[in-house]
């Protein structure tokens, strides 16, 4: 599953999250990867900041990634550069954007077998 966040940034501090983010620690690696995420990538737009998670289940990701000590550090030290999460409830599935459209979601619409029925 591929899930969209949010985030902005303390003012000023642009460069150092991405400096903070120019290589991250291999445990954190590793803790990302036994919590099932694939990729997170993240954009920037001023003080923005637009994730993207592909994982196998992102409430069970962010609910492993609570409990994770080396995760907890880290989150410790981007609290330094990040103000806040955008979010529409105190829960991990608060955190995802909602999706408005997809291509591949409109062509599979739009094919027969997506027309079958």
């Amino acid at each position: 599953m591929r899930v969209a966040l949010h985030s902005v940034l303390r003012a000023g501090q642009e460069s150092a999250y991405e400096l903070a983010h120019a290589e991250i620690r291999p445990d954190l690696v590793a803790s990302l990867q036994r919590a099932g995420i694939h990729d997170w990538a993240i954009w920037r737009s001023g003080r923005d900041l637009f994730h993207l998670v592909d994982c196998d289940d992102f409430t069970a990701a962010m609910t492993a990634l609570a409990a994770d000590p080396v995760n907890q550090r880290w989150q410790e030290e981007m609290a330094l550069y990040v103000d806040h999460l955008v979010t529409d409830a105190d829960d991990p599935d608060g955190l995802a954007l909602r999706t408005v459209w997809t291509l591949a979601t409109q062509l599979t619409a739009s094919s027969p077998a997506g027309r079958a029925g």
